[in-house]
């Protein structure tokens, strides 16, 4: 079992960046591919971004190439998300997610946090 808690999301202005932080607790987080998803209103669940367990392998959604970028510090439980160049269409609430393989496929991962909103105003 993993549980897994998002933090820094907020209110920020088109152009500007926000870094999200998900901390994990329970089993050993290395074992685990971790992924970030995104749903924003009346929308399904999407893709973000994922990294393998080490963190040396990473994939990420067309809308958010070269904007943003995922990380993981092993050693502190935590995988972060890293969004620049932010823009009204990221308005979504984030989560972040644990799964025994490396995917960009929601239906793969078996842990997840409670969200995060971010909204980005024009």
């Amino acid at each position: 079992q993993v549980q897994l808690v998002e933090s820094g999301g907020g209110l920020v202005q088109a152009g500007g960046s926000l870094r999200l932080s998900c901390a994990a607790s329970g089993r050993t987080f290395s074992i685990y591919a971790m992924g970030w998803f995104r749903q924003a209103p009346g929308k399904e669940r999407e893709f973000v971004a994922a990294s393998s367990r080490s963190g040396i392998d990473t994939a990420y959604a067309d809308s958010v190439k070269g904007r943003f970028t995922i990380s993981r510090d092993n050693a502190k439980n935590t995988v972060y998300l890293q969004m620049n160049s932010l823009k009204p269409e990221d308005t979504a609430v984030y989560y972040c997610a644990a799964s025994a393989q490396y995917s960009g496929r929601a239906r793969d991962y078996d842990y997840w946090g409670q969200g995060t909103q971010v909204t980005v105003s024009s």
